[in-house]
């Protein structure tokens, strides 16, 4: 008799700032809530991928307070399934909080955890590999990351390096051994030139126990400050979840368990996917390149040399001379003109604006 399908419930996580994206990307309207790349939002579309595996009742969202309302309009879900941190503490402890609810509603469930902010065009193929991952997430007790194949040598991107095979029981699944952070441009050329090493896209399926019991072992600080929300049963008061979170301590996931744990395997994925986290990625995901400018928003009326990326107001035409290579992005009341590549250095100036006290503009 054939294994019945795993039940999945999916976690997207949007406490992020999205600083790297600013002056689009703002404190009050973060990353997740533009349209980017296509006509609806990367949270509208991240949803949307999330109920291909999972039902309406089995997507959840980790989110903090000043964004809940929006979320709650933008994603439709019942308010208990929009899980509100009462201060933001990276990664881990929003998984740890979301596993701890999953384990309370449905003890066997498989989670799925995914940002609320990248582009992945073919769901179905998505869809497809996310079960697979369940399956053996399920049948191992392995905490799965799935690992894209890269496509050129990205500084931007964490790496996986692909171990042994997981066994005949899970074709196609790999041990991960070692994960790497965000290499030189030789090193990503090497390794897009050795094989064997993936993408890190930070989309994790493993089961509500499996995680907790690595975090207990990896963190327990964090296991530790968060025990007392297990026992809450389906209801969670406010009260409570503010003072577990008073003493839970900050870490991402990633560096918390995923690069300590010994039960850590990945599954390659070919389907394109893209974390649109700069506006370098984003350029490169809508095509610019020499001679070729692409405008996201607003009138582009002149480019003598191209390979430009536009985000303009709406009546206000923009016109380039001479430049190439440059991101240009017109908020109205703030405008960033910078070289693509030094994209990831952009957060720089959302950290001189905020110790300056600009709470306007960021």
């Amino acid at each position: 008799m054939p294994t019945a399908a795993p039940r999945i419930h999916a976690v997207i996580l949007a406490g992020g700032a999205g600083e790297r994206f600013w002056p689009a990307s703002r404190s009050a309207i973060p990353k997740p809530f533009l349209r980017v790349v296509g006509n609806r939002t990367l949270l509208e579309a991240t949803t949307a991928r999330a109920r291909r595996v999972a039902t309406r009742s089995g997507v959840w969202v980790v989110c903090g307070a000043e964004h809940a309302r929006a979320i709650r309009a933008a994603t439709q879900l019942p308010p208990a399934r929009v899980l509100v941190e009462p201060v933001r503490r990276d990664t881990a402890a929003a998984v740890a909080l979301a596993a701890l609810r999953i384990e309370a509603a449905d003890p066997e469930a498989v989670m799925l955890v995914l940002p609320a902010d990248h582009h992945i065009p073919d769901v179905g193929a998505f869809a497809t590999d996310v079960r697979r991952a369940a399956v053996a997430a399920v049948a191992s007790g392995a905490l799965v990351t799935l690992g894209v194949a890269p496509t050129r040598p990205e500084t931007g991107y964490g790496y996986i390096q692909r171990g042994d095979a997981a066994g005949p029981d899970h074709p196609g699944l790999f041990r991960v051994r070692r994960f790497v952070e965000k290499p030189d441009p030789a090193r990503a050329r090497r390794y897009l030139r050795q094989g064997g090493y993936l993408w890190n896209a930070g989309i994790f399926v493993w089961t509500a126990r499996a995680i907790l019991a690595e975090i207990a072992r990896y963190m327990p600080e964090l296991s530790n400050a968060l025990e007392s929300l297990r026992n809450a049963g389906r209801r969670l008061s406010r009260t409570a979840l503010d003072a577990a979170y008073r003493s839970a301590p900050s870490a991402p996931i990633d560096t918390g368990v995923m690069e300590r744990s010994r039960r850590v395997w990945t599954l390659p994925v070919s389907w394109h996917w893209s974390d649109v986290g700069t506006w370098e990625s984003l350029a490169q995901e809508l095509g610019v390149a020499t001679g070729q400018s692409r405008a996201v928003a607003g009138e582009l009326v002149f480019d003598d040399r191209g390979g430009n990326l536009v985000w303009g107001q709406t009546g206000r035409p923009v016109a380039l001379v001479g430049i190439e290579g440059v991101a240009v992005i017109d908020a109205g009341d703030a405008l960033l003109v910078a070289r693509l590549d030094r994209s990831n250095d952009i957060r720089e100036v959302v950290k001189v604006l905020k110790a300056n006290g600009r709470s306007d503009v960021t």
